[in-house]
């Protein structure tokens, strides 16, 4: 990556992992440069590129972390974080589990397990905000047999950290190995509309993630985000 790649990725991280907080400002120009050992340019660069992203504003007294967040975190971030911090929740972030418990799925949900129709599996709802916005809608869907084994996947009251990642890593071995992600535009429903506080039909970005290791899928999640994140994707290519 270039200098200034590096160095917006350093405060993005920590912009996520909530380092740094809605309103903190970031130090000045010169100082950032002296701190990277690198020309002025590039610190605009990189700064450039955080307020496009959504993650920085810009004002004649300086730089500052967005108010309102923008930009979403993709679920590479947060399972890097999960695996680093034991949560998936960056710092300030908050998390409203809305129902847990066995469900029958929907046929596709079903398939995806290779299971018969009808059959329950563990269904988690949850709700994340930051501050008084509500950034997120969640359901995660779990293997039905995960529910004896790993008995907080069916509770709803808050606990200490979100490491349920976690705890299927350390109880069962079960760590993620690869992730597929996939989204859309679309409206909200009504309901997806009254748990995020927002208008019914208004656009939203709507997705799907399955996390799985050598032993198949782990979990099958659906989210809804409103629409004013920003979902990116980084890139290396390995050419000859």
């Amino acid at each position: 990556m270039h200098p200034y790649q590096v160095i917006a990725e350093k405060y993005r991280e920590q912009i996520r992992d909530g380092e740094l907080t809605p309103g903190q400002r970031l130090p000045p120009i010169t100082e950032l440069t002296e701190e990277h050992g690198v020309a002025r340019a590039t610190i605009r660069n990189a700064l450039t590129w955080l307020q496009a992203e959504g993650y920085v504003t810009t004002t004649q007294r300086g730089t500052f972390v967005a108010e309102v967040p923008t930009a979403g975190p993709s679920g590479r971030d947060r399972l890097m974080r999960v695996y680093r911090t034991g949560t998936t929740l960056a710092k300030g972030e908050t998390k409203l589990v809305t129902s847990a418990g066995l469900a029958a799925p929907p046929l596709y949900v079903s398939e995806l397990f290779d299971l018969n129709p009808g059959k329950r599996v563990v269904r988690r709802e949850y709700v994340t905000g930051q501050g008084s916005f509500r950034t997120g809608l969640h359901v995660d869907w779990y293997p039905p047999h995960l529910a004896d084994e790993v008995p907080d996947l069916l509770r709803t009251e808050p606990r200490r950290g979100d490491d349920l990642m976690v705890q299927l890593a350390e109880t069962l071995g079960r760590r993620v190995k690869f992730g597929r992600d996939a989204f859309h535009g679309r409206e909200a429903s009504e309901r997806e509309a009254r748990l995020l506080s927002i208008p019914v039909g208004s656009a939203v970005g709507a997705g799907a993630h399955e996390l799985l290791d050598d032993d198949g899928l782990i979990v099958y999640g659906e989210w809804v985000l409103p629409r004013r994140f920003t979902i990116g994707f980084e890139y290396t290519l390995e050419t000859e």
